[in-house]
């Protein structure tokens, strides 16, 4: 027997439910209460990325629940698991940051295993801290099964002293406290104040961000990028998961037909508008290379410099998540840019509909200054942009959304890990005009590219977010804002020319016109370079050594294996 909503055809979970020989994997599908009508039908994978560490999967449970109602209304057997997730914020600023941007491919790895294991047919996918979200979306578009992307949601903003306040504030209250600026109590207020529940951290930084791409790209439905977390009326975007999937299913709608190279300009336009987190210069290339595509720095730049800036939101902004979705959500960014000839309408996406026909009934909302007209762009151009120089051949990436000054020239102050840096900030001995360099924090030489929100707050807390710049090979949070640039490829481990510079090296950033520069010789740098070796691996067994040994750079996304190969199979017989 097949069920209606499959109409006949071969589906990979036939492999487990059909024919004499699988009695023994029915009896164990029998155990768990699938009756005959559950096992001829369409197996989906419900994954989330649910957890207690973090509030940004703190309700996750309570939508997976929903999704497999969703799935079971349209005639499908929901089966629910979990992977990890590591929380950012409390990971920030010491050894655990390493472990954040690996927790992407774990993600990607163990949801494929788990699809793969249990010949599930379709997949919905849950994610609310930053690395989960791109986690989820390529083990979609790596195992091509019809999918959909649900986010858990954003943080409802705090309140300090009559202000919206996010993490954000708390971090830089760090840097004003070191200064003197601010009393114990003041910082123990605010720090009681910021995170009201659950839900992802609430400005334009990194999940947000990659909230916003999930709508762009296609692989989440209108709308359900910006609805709070702990909103009630999000459990309806997600049993209307559980039903789309399966049409996608009926229909054979694939990732792989929802993201092509035109959708990923979309959702870099989309980043661009909003001013959002560099660490889409990461996940992007990552999630192209899933589907065999090369999605590059030089993509990206020009994207952004042909996009404006349209959405004044935090870090640099005024505004947070909430208020994107009170003016009516992501479909408002993205209408403005597809009226004004920024945005590809012809791109499929998960609802069976083009971008366009999606977004016809979207109207610009009035009276609000959350995000504006194109003809009102609080910038010309995107809000980051690629440098490339002698101290960066391969790139390096700077979020300029807000930042005040774009160009500097300064003395490097070198260190060779974050740690360091982060307390000569606290100690007061940087100053201005100074050039921070954070190096052996790349994706091999961390290993894990740790974000530097931690000494990029507190150099904003101590006034100095615009006076002083900052070069690393890490990364940086979404949070971050003021002169500062990551993604230093070659990275020092691979010995790139940042782990050549000296202190009180001079260097020169110009945003504008994209170029970091060294101000030392090639001669010099040559011989410096013989005299140069490489710092000992910081680890040598477990996740993380094993990371060190399979990343690859940063420009090309920090992935750890060829994509564009080995789908869940469309047609198999057992």
């Amino acid at each position: 027997m097949t069920s209606k909503s499959n109409n006949g055809k071969w589906l990979p979970s036939h492999q487990v439910t059909k024919g004499p020989a699988r009695a023994p994997h029915r009896a164990f599908l029998r155990s768990m209460g699938l009756k005959d009508k559950e096992l001829n039908q369409p197996f989906v994978g419900v994954a989330s990325t649910w957890n207690e560490a973090t509030p940004c999967n703190l309700t996750l449970d309570r939508q997976a629940k929903a999704v497999k109602k969703g799935v079971v209304d349209a005639g499908g057997t929901p089966r629910e698991f979990v992977a990890i997730a590591v929380s950012d914020g409390i990971g920030m600023g010491h050894e655990g940051m390493k472990a954040s941007l690996i927790s992407r491919e774990v993600i990607a790895d163990s949801v494929e295993l788990m699809m793969r294991a249990h010949c599930y047919d379709a997949l919905v996918g849950l994610a609310g801290c930053d690395k989960s979200l791109p986690g989820m979306m390529m083990v979609m578009a790596r195992l091509n099964v019809p999918s959909i992307f649900l986010y858990g949601g954003t943080i409802m903003p705090g309140q300090f002293r009559g202000k919206d306040v996010t993490i954000q504030e708390v971090y830089e209250a760090v840097g004003a406290h070191a200064a003197g600026k601010i009393s114990d109590e003041d910082l123990l207020e605010l720090e009681c104040a910021a995170c009201p529940g659950a839900g992802s951290c609430g400005g334009q930084f990194t999940a947000n961000t990659m909230a916003c791409v999930s709508e762009a790209i296609g692989i989440a439905l209108p709308f359900s990028a910006s609805f709070p977390a702990e909103d009630l009326k999000r459990d309806e975007f997600a049993a209307e998961c559980g039903r789309v999937v399966m049409q996608l299913l009926e229909k054979n709608i694939r990732p792989r037909d929802i993201m092509t190279f035109e959708a990923f300009e979309n959702a870099m336009a989309v980043v661009a508008a909003t001013g959002g987190s560099t660490n889409a210069c990461l996940h992007l290339p990552a999630l192209a290379n899933e589907v065999g595509i090369k999605f590059t720095f030089d993509d990206m730049d020009r994207v952004a410099r042909r996009t404006p800036t349209i959405a004044d939101l935090k870090p640099g902004g005024r505004y947070v998540a909430y208020d994107v979705h009170k003016i009516g959500g992501v479909p408002v960014i993205l209408k403005q840019l597809l009226d004004n000839g920024l945005l590809h309408g012809d791109v499929m996406t998960c609802t069976g509909k083009t971008m366009r026909e999606n977004l016809a009934g979207v109207k610009h909302p009035e009276g609000q200054d959350v995000v504006v007209p194109i003809s009102k762009a609080l910038s010309p151009t995107g809000g980051m942009a690629i440098l490339r120089g002698n101290l960066a051949p391969d790139g390096a990436v700077i979020k300029t959304a807000h930042v005040k000054v774009l160009q500097h020239t300064g003395p490097a102050k070198v260190f060779n890990c974050e740690d360091d840096a982060f307390a000569a900030i606290s100690r007061c001995e940087i100053k201005k005009g100074d050039v921070v360099i954070i190096r052996y924090e790349g994706p091999k030489g961390g290993p894990g590219m740790r974000e530097m929100l931690a000494p990029t707050a507190a150099l904003v807390g101590q006034g100095l977010g615009y006076d002083c710049a900052m070069i690393t090979d890490g990364r940086f949070s979404g949070a971050t804002r003021g002169l500062m640039i990551g993604h230093v490829t070659p990275e020092a481990m691979d010995g790139g020319a940042i782990a050549l510079v000296k202190e009180g090296d001079i260097i020169s950033i110009d945003a504008d016109k994209g170029t970091i520069v060294l101000n030392v010789s090639d001669a010099e740098l040559t011989e410096r370079r013989k005299n140069w070796k490489p710092i000992e691996p910081r680890y040598r067994s477990g996740a993380l050594a094993k990371y060190a040994k399979l990343v690859g750079p940063a420009h090309e996304g920090a992935i750890c294996a060829p994509g564009g190969f080995d789908p869940i199979p469309v047609v198999e017989r057992v």
